[in-house]
C-alpha cells in the first residue's frame, strides 16, 4: 500500500545526505579560513560604517529592499524526481501528507536564512531607531509569518504553467512585501498594517480559489527542483567532481568578438576550447560577474584604505580557486584527447586564461578604488593584485594540478 509520509522521509533523507556528502567537500581545508577571514573583515568594517550613520539615514527603506526580496522568493523543496510524473501522478490524491512536510521543511529552512539576513541588517537599524534592538523579536515575528504566506502563494501560483502569471506573481509579492515591511519598520499606524494584511489573505484565496479544481503541474515542479539541484552541483563541482552535474550551454553571441582575438594556430587550441568554455558553459561566467560584482560592492561601502586591497586580493584569490576545475571540463571527452597538440600546450594555455580573466578583474577593482578618489591606493592594488594572480597562477595552481589526481 502505498505511504506518502515513508515516501517523503526517503526522498528527504536521501537529499540530506547527498546535500551534507558535498557540503563536507565544500567547507573543507583552507577555503573556510579564507571565508571567516573575509566574514570577519566585512563584520569589522560594516560594525565601522554603522558608526558613521547619521539619524535621518533611510534604514527602513534599504532593510524593506533586502528583506522583500528574501521573503518574495520562496520555492516549496518537493524532492521529486523525473520518474515521478509516470509513476506518481496517479496518485496524485494521495500525496497532500507529503506536499505539507516538503512546506513545512521549506519555511524552517528559509526562516532560518531570513533570521540570518535580518539579524545582519538590523544592527542598521537599531542605530538610527530610538527602539534600539527592542523591537527585534517582534518584528521577526512577523516576517516570519509574510515567509509563510509567500510560501502558500507560491504553492498555489505553480499549479499554473503560464510564465506571466508567474512574472507577475513575483512582481505583485515583492511590492506587498515591500510596502508592509518597510510600514513595519517605520512602525506606521496598526491599521494601515492591518489593511495590507487584508490585501494579503484575499491575494491568497484568490489563487486558492482559481486552483482548487487544477492538478499538479508535474513537469513545471520537477524541473524547478532540478533547477536548484543543478545549483547546488555547480557549486559543489568547483571543489570536487559531481556525476550528477549537467552541463548547460548558452551561446552568448554578442561575446564571440573575444573568441576572434585569439590567433588561429595549432598551439592555440586548448587557449579557444577554455575560452569558449568559460564563456558559454556552466556557470563560470556568471561566477565571475557575481564574485566581481561582490568584490566591487565590498570595496565600495565596505572597505577603507589598505583594507580595500586586502578585499580585493581575498576576491581574487576565490575567483581564481572556484576557476580552477575549468581545466577538467573536458576531461570525460575522448575527442579532446585527439587532438594532435602536446599536453604541455594544454597547461600553458589554461594559465594564460586563467591570468588573463583575474587581471581584468584586478583592473575592475582598481578602477572602482580609482573612482573613490583614492589614485595611489588604486594604483597600490594594481601592483599587489598582479603580484598576487602571478603567484596564484604560475605557482600556487601549477602545484595544485600536479597533486591533483584527487578532485578539486
Amino acid at each position: 500500500m502505498f505511504n506518502a509520509v515513508k515516501l517523503w522521509k526517503e526522498r528527504a533523507g536521501r537529499r540530506v545526505k547527498d546535500l551534507s556528502t558535498y557540503l563536507r567537500y565544500i567547507f573543507n581545508g583552507h577555503l573556510v579560513i579564507v571565508l571567516l577571514f573575509l566574514i570577519g573583515s566585512g563584520a569589522y568594517y560594516y560594525q565601522e560604517w554603522i558608526k558613521t550613520l547619521s539619524t535621518d539615514f533611510p534604514a527602513e527603506i534599504i532593510l524593506a529592499l533586502f528583506i522583500s526580496f528574501f521573503l518574495t522568493y520562496s520555492p516549496v523543496y518537493n524532492f521529486l524526481l523525473e520518474a515521478d510524473k509516470v509513476f506518481l501522478l496517479p496518485l496524485e490524491d494521495k500525496l497532500k501528507g507529503y506536499f505539507l512536510r516538503s512546506g513545512f521543511v521549506s519555511f524552517i529552512f528559509q526562516g532560518y536564512i531570513l533570521l540570518l539576513i535580518f539579524a545582519v541588517l538590523m544592527p542598521m537599524y537599531a542605530h538610527i531607531s530610538s527602539t534600539g534592538f527592542r523591537l527585534f523579536f517582534p518584528f521577526l515575528i512577523v516576517l516570519f509569518v509574510i515567509k509563510g504566506w509567500n510560501l502558500l502563494v507560491s504553492w498555489r501560483i505553480s499549479y499554473f504553467v503560464q510564465t506571466s502569471v508567474h512574472r507577475w506573481d513575483l512582481t505583485v509579492r515583492y511590492f506587498i512585501n515591500l510596502s508592509l515591511t518597510y510600514l513595519l519598520f517605520k512602525q506606521a499606524n496598526f491599521v494601515v498594517l492591518l489593511v495590507i494584511a487584508l490585501i494579503m489573505v484575499l491575494y491568497y484565496f484568490f489563487f486558492h480559489n482559481r486552483t482548487k479544481a487544477l492538478g499538479l503541474k508535474w513537469d513545471l515542479l520537477i524541473d524547478q527542483e532540478e533547477k536548484r539541484m543543478a545549483s547546488f552541483y555547480r557549486l559543489a563541482n568547483m571543489f570536487t567532481d559531481v556525476p550528477k552535474l549537467k552541463d548547460t550551454v548558452k551561446r552568448r553571441k554578442w561575446l564571440d568578438f573575444l573568441l576572434g582575438r585569439i590567433r588561429f594556430s595549432q598551439e592555440k587550441t586548448y587557449l579557444y576550447l577554455y575560452a569558449r568554455t568559460f564563456l558559454r558553459s556552466s556557470d563560470y561566467l556568471g561566477l565571475f560577474v557575481r564574485l566581481t560584482v561582490i568584490g566591487i560592492l565590498g570595496i565600495y561601502f565596505i572597505s577603507f584604505g589598505l583594507g580595500q586591497i586586502l578585499i580585493s586580493i581575498l576576491f581574487l584569490y576565490l575567483t581564481g580557486f572556484q576557476l580552477l576545475p575549468l581545466i577538467h571540463h573536458h576531461q570525460n571527452k575522448l575527442w579532446v584527447d585527439l587532438y594532435p597538440v602536446a599536453e604541455k600546450h594544454k597547461h600553458d594555455d589554461f594559465h594564460l586564461l586563467l591570468m588573463v580573466i583575474l587581471t581584468i578583474e584586478n583592473i575592475v577593482f582598481a578602477l572602482f578604488i580609482f573612482l573613490k578618489g583614492e589614485i595611489s591606493l588604486a594604483l597600490l592594488e594594481l601592483a599587489a593584485g598582479l603580484l598576487f594572480n602571478f603567484l596564484f597562477v604560475y605557482f600556487y595552481s601549477k602545484n595544485r594540478m600536479k597533486d591533483k589526481m584527487t578532485p578539486l
